[in-house]
């Protein structure tokens, strides 16, 4: 007799079923970075601090790209949308969910875009007609969260592929802080390490056996939720941010080990079989430390952890994405290296994803 699974159809789901009856994988991944630049040097000669400081050897930061006049938080997402589909197997009709996940959501300049939503724009630019579409906003984890819900969809049954989009255009905060900044203690001092990005990422339905996303829950710690702030700025356009950046550290130092842990007990894995770690690239001072706590937790050190903030700075959302688009194009990751994402954002968010990499890396670094 045939089944409805031999059938190719959804097997229905079931409350005898003790987990979902499909995985998913990353099928393909697209970027835009602007081709306008600033390097800290430059952003610095604005800042009339007392005292020297040094921001670029504090944070690892060289520059970071910036938007121009034309580019806005929609543009962003569509053409990182489009990089994506060139590297898939798949065309925008096939796409059956679209999820947008920037904190900024600007477009046609500096107009904020709340209904309808960015991610129904970029449907129809895409011509995804048959995509259904939502927005969510999750701070700087905003992008792994949206992999989390769509991962869901896809392992339920639900649907068969998906794409999860940023544009983050949020360098008008370090604009705007530049200002404001007069000692090394400032609270507005992490805004000038961000860098404008777009990035988007395909989930499908991958087969019994083949890589699958290994996701814990992430992790909310809401009485931490006023250590980093922002809203619309009242004297200049765009947005300001203030952010108590060594307490954050200190939090994240202190409850992320036994989270990374709960994380790699579900997938069946110790810490030392990580070949790649990608945390949120936030400073290279702040990587490092969490380096080496993790190593003091867990009794071992990192394989590799993926850096990529020196050109591009903190690009919120869009970060882990950014850093694995340049890796796989510098062919820097190998099929059957386990990749470790970590999720830090305000909120205070925590939040990992585990898998193992595959196929993926034959789609790129070929042309370039």
């Amino acid at each position: 007799m045939k089944t409805a699974a031999t059938q190719g159809k959804t097997p229905p789901i079931t409350g005898k079923q003790s987990s979902p009856p499909f995985s998913s994988r990353f099928e393909s991944i697209g970027v835009k970075v602007p081709e306008q630049r600033l390097s800290t040097r430059d952003l610095m000669s604005g800042v009339k601090m007392w005292g020297k400081f040094d921001l670029e050897r504090l944070t690892g930061i060289r520059e970071r790209r910036v938007c121009s006049e034309t580019e806005d938080s929609y543009v962003l997402s569509l053409d990182a949308a489009r990089d994506c589909l060139k590297h898939s197997a798949y065309q925008a009709a096939d796409l059956e969910m679209i999820i947008c996940c920037s904190i900024s959501k600007y477009k046609d300049g500096n107009a904020f875009v709340f209904e309808p939503p960015l991610s129904l724009y970029v449907k129809e630019a895409l011509g995804a007609n048959n995509a259904l579409n939502f927005d969510i906003a999750n701070a700087c984890a905003g992008m792994l969260t949206g992999v989390s819900i769509l991962n869901d969809f896809i392992r339920r049954g639900v649907i068969k592929r998906g794409m999860v989009i940023s544009g983050e255009n949020i360098t008008s905060i370090s604009r705007n802080a530049v200002p404001r900044v007069k000692t090394i203690f400032s609270d507005q001092l992490a805004s000038l390490t961000v860098g404008d990005c777009g990035a988007a990422v395909i989930l499908e339905r991958s087969q019994v056996g083949q890589a699958e996303l290994k996701m814990s829950n992430f992790i909310t710690l809401a009485r931490y939720s006023d250590l980093c702030t922002g809203w619309a700025c009242p004297r200049a356009p765009g947005a300001q941010m203030v952010t108590n950046a060594r307490k954050i550290h200190q939090v994240a130092i202190a409850d992320m080990p036994p989270i990374l842990e709960k994380a790699l007990k579900e997938a069946g894995l110790e810490f030392g079989d990580i070949d790649h770690v990608v945390p949120h690239q936030t400073s290279i001072r702040a990587i490092r430390s969490g380096d080496k706590h993790l190593a003091h937790y867990f009794g071992v050190r990192a394989k590799n952890i993926v850096v990529n903030l020196q050109e591009y700075g903190n690009t919120a959302s869009t970060s882990h994405f950014l850093a694995l688009y340049r890796y796989l194009n510098e062919r820097l990751f190998r099929p059957g290296e386990k990749l470790m994402f970590i999720a830090l954002a305000s909120g205070l968010i925590i939040g990992v994803l585990i898998f193992t990499m595959d196929h993926l890396v034959e789609r790129y670094g070929i042309e370039n």
